[in-house]
C-alpha cells in the first residue's frame, strides 16, 4: 500500500503534463503510472473509462472567467483506488469532454483534475474544495497556473493555493 501523507491533496510525482489527444489516451497514460504506485487498483483504468461515459466530468469555466480554459474532473468509485489525491494533469493540446450539466454537449478541455479517493463519502468535499480553488484563486493568478507546463511549478502551485481542510 502507498504511504501518501493526509495532510496534503497533491503528490509531486502524481503530476502530469500530456501530449495524448484523446481521453483513452490521457487516461491510459496516467492510469498506468498511478497503477506502478498502488495509487489504483487494477480495474480502475476500466471504471475511470466507463463512468466519464456515463457522467461525464467537463466544467465551462466561462462561467468563472471567459478567459480560462475548461477543465475536467474525472474520478471513479473509491473501491477502485488505494488512496485520497487529487491528480492535476495538464493537456499540451486541448481534447474534448462531455459537459458534467449538459452531458450530450462536449467542448475542448484543458486541464484535468482526476480526483483518486478511497473515502466514498469524501468524494464530493473533494469536489468542492476544487471548484473553490477554481473560483477563490485571483484569476491573474489561474491564468498563469492553467499555462504552466512544468510538473514541479504545477505542484507548487496547488500547494500554495488550494485551500485544503
Amino acid at each position: 500500500m502507498p504511504d501518501v501523507a493526509n495532510k496534503t491533496l497533491f503528490d509531486p510525482t502524481a503530476v502530469f503534463v500530456t501530449e495524448q489527444t484523446t481521453q483513452e489516451g490521457i487516461f491510459k497514460e496516467v492510469s498506468d503510472q498511478l497503477l506502478a504506485k498502488q495509487y489504483v487498483k487494477p480495474e480502475f483504468l476500466k471504471n475511470l473509462w466507463e463512468r466519464e461515459q456515463n457522467y461525464p466530468t467537463g466544467i465551462d469555466m466561462s462561467v468563472v472567467n471567459p478567459d480560462f480554459p475548461n477543465v475536467a474532473i474525472p474520478h471513479t468509485e473509491g473501491n477502485f483506488v488505494n488512496v485520497r489525491l487529487v491528480v492535476p494533469i495538464k493537456l499540451t493540446k486541448p481534447v474534448d469532454f462531455g459537459n458534467m450539466i449538459e452531458p450530450a454537449d462536449k467542448f475542448p478541455v484543458s486541464f484535468l483534475f482526476m480526483i483518486l479517493n478511497n473515502d466514498p463519502d469524501g468524494q464530493a468535499n473533494v469536489l468542492s474544495e476544487i471548484m473553490g480553488f477554481l473560483t477563490s484563486t485571483p484569476a491573474e493568478d489561474l491564468e498563469y497556473f492553467f499555462n504552466e507546463t512544468n510538473r514541479a511549478a504545477i505542484y507548487s502551485f496547488l500547494n500554495t493555493f488550494f485551500n485544503q481542510e
